[in-house]
């Protein structure tokens, strides 16, 4: 079986996202048969709503196409490290593989800070893949937070 990647989805998602005045975060959830089933950026201002991570947005459409709470043997690719809260709900829809590209040394929650994965109460652990094209998703949040200084 050959690997495809998919963040050059959710990269243009994060671009998406920037070019809306949000923190340029984009994901995209990809079903067992290898089709996109969801994407989304961040939309926390546009929403008004500090839920509303791209993994999360992605995740409910998931859920809505799919017609089910859970999405057992999809993948989650997203441009940067989920928090988190994003960790924990990746958990409970039951996500099987994640693959992100830049590492979040501050607001992580996957390889940084508080791990979630690794805690006892995480009921479901999916396979986690980081470094994905680590290098422009990292370059758009830099480019991002620069023009905000």
């Amino acid at each position: 079986m050959n690997f495809r990647s998919y963040m050059d989805e959710a990269l243009a998602e994060a671009r998406a996202a920037a070019e809306r005045g949000e923190v340029p975060v984009g994901a995209v959830v990809v079903a067992p048969s290898g089709v996109v089933v969801a994407r989304a950026g961040n939309r926390t201002r546009e929403l008004c709503d500090p839920t509303a991570h791209a993994e999360i947005l992605a995740m409910r459409a998931a859920c809505a196409a799919v017609g089910s709470e859970r999405l057992p043997g999809h993948d989650l690719y997203v441009t940067l490290e989920p928090c988190p809260m994003c960790a924990a709900a990746i958990s409970n829809a039951r996500i099987a593989r994640v693959y992100y590209g830049a590492a979040d040394p501050k607001s992580g929650g996957v390889a940084q800070g508080p791990r979630i994965f690794a805690h006892s109460q995480c009921h479901h652990v999916p396979e986690v893949y980081d470094g994905i094209a680590a290098e422009p998703a990292e370059k758009l949040l830099k480019d991002f937070f620069a023009a905000k200084r």
